[in-house]
C-alpha cells in the first residue's frame, strides 16, 4: 500500500508496511505474531518450521479486555502497541468494549421504559 503525503516541501510517497511483532520462545516452540490491521490488533500462533498449520493459527482479533490485560501488565506487546498506535488510540481500543456494553445496556433500559 502506498500513501501520498502533501506538505510544505511538496508531495512525497510513502510505503505503508505491515505492522507486525513476533514473539518466539527460547526453546524454538511455536511463536505468537501480532499485527495491526486496519486499526484492529490481531494475533496468531506460528508453528516452527516443519510444523503444521491449523485453524487456530489463523488471525484472531484481540478483544478490548485482552488488550487491557496486556496494558495492565505492561508487556512487550503493550509497549509495541503504544509505540505504533500512540497511547490515546491504545486507550480507546482498551475501552471500546466497555463503551459498547454500556451503550447496549442503556438502549435496553430505554426500550423497557418506553
Amino acid at each position: 500500500m502506498t500513501m501520498v503525503l502533501a506538505g510544505k516541501r511538496g508531495i512525497a510517497t510513502m510505503s505503508v508496511r505491515s505492522m507486525r511483532l513476533r514473539l518466539e520462545a527460547e526453546d524454538g516452540t511455536a511463536a505468537r505474531e501480532y499485527r495491526i490491521d486496519d486499526g484492529s490488533v490481531e494475533v496468531r500462533n506460528v508453528q516452527p518450521p516443519g510444523g503444521h498449520d491449523s485453524p487456530e493459527n489463523s488471525w484472531q482479533r484481540l478483544t478490548p479486555e485482552q488488550l487491557s490485560i496486556q496494558v495492565e501488565r505492561n508487556t512487550v506487546v503493550a509497549q509495541w502497541l503504544e509505540h505504533r498506535l500512540g497511547w490515546r488510540r491504545l486507550l480507546q481500543a482498551c475501552n471500546n468494549q466497555e463503551t459498547g456494553d454500556r451503550r447496549a445496556a442503556d438502549n435496553d433500559a430505554d426500550r423497557q421504559a418506553a
